[in-house]
């Protein structure tokens, strides 16, 4: 095949790609999709978990922090999926704002109350590891203070979502609030570089290569892919049980419409 066939058979198949796109983009399809995924994640989430917590109970111990270090191996996969969930949130925004997709809405509101959970949990098992390591539940460094101002974002765009009765202005809005709230992410990720904080620095992710022994990097990674994995796995199903929300309100809409046209029918043409 010469090199212009081959562009005409791409630019061919071009079109076809795109109304895949397009087709995954319905809500009709997406359900469909989604529960036939729905179980292989299920199931993968769960063998990771479990493949985490037997790597977790056999890590060593601590030189100096002795066995709470293995607070670690839960708090660090939830401050990452504290972001990361904000993260897919922005590209929603986008995706409602400038490509108008049917979903993205639906994505982003359904991914909210998890990130919330997530930051929680991260400001949670944060204060329980930092306890015996600082002596205090709480302090106001960069760090932890940047993620409780993350947690606050994540409040406020639930209450936003929920304010108004008027779908698409809501959308709208939200998405607004969440490109702007974006700005926290590298503040966040950055904050102990950038300031002098008791959160120790990144021990995983740098140019000079992990910090730490391979027997406790490894159970670490394994919990933050099942966490992720689990991360997936509610997002696609709180994000079903939004479309079949939304469903069941518009019908209940049509329903309450019918009925009072017909209470307007005269008498006469009622019977």
């Amino acid at each position: 095949m010469t090199e212009r066939s081959t562009d005409k058979a791409l630019s061919k198949d071009a079109p076809r790609r795109f109304q895949a796109l397009l087709d995954l983009a319905n809500p009709t399809r997406f359900l469909s999709l989604s529960s036939t995924i729905l179980p292989w994640l299920s199931a993968l989430t769960v063998l990771l978990l479990l493949a985490g917590l037997y790597m977790v109970w056999f890590a060593p111990e601590d030189y100096q922090q002795g066995l709470t270090v293995k607070i670690m191996f839960i708090h660090v996969p939830f401050a990452w999926l504290s972001m990361m969930c904000y993260t897919v949130m922005t590209i929603a925004a986008l995706g409602t704002l400038v490509w108008r997709h049917p979903l993205a809405d639906v994505s982003a509101k359904a991914a909210a109350p998890l990130g919330a959970m997530f930051t929680a949990l991260a400001l949670v098992t944060g204060s329980l590891w930092g306890k015996p390591m600082w002596g205090t539940w709480w302090v106001w460094d960069a760090r932890l203070t940047s993620v409780f101002i993350l947690f606050l974002m994540y409040l406020g765009i639930i209450a936003l979502t929920r304010a108004m009765d008027d779908q698409a202005k809501s959308a709208r809005a939200a998405a607004v609030l969440t490109l702007v709230g974006f700005i926290n992410i590298p503040i966040i990720k950055f904050s102990v570089d950038w300031w002098n904080t008791l959160h120790q620095p990144a021990s995983v992710l740098r140019m000079e290569g992990p910090a730490m022994p391979p027997s406790m990097l490894y159970p670490l990674l394994v919990m933050a892919l099942a966490m992720t994995m689990l991360f997936f796995t509610l997002h696609l199903m709180a994000m079903r049980n939004e479309i079949f929300s939304r469903r069941i309100a518009a019908m209940r809409k049509i329903a309450a419409r019918n009925a009072e046209r017909e209470n307007r029918k005269p008498a006469g043409e009622a019977a």
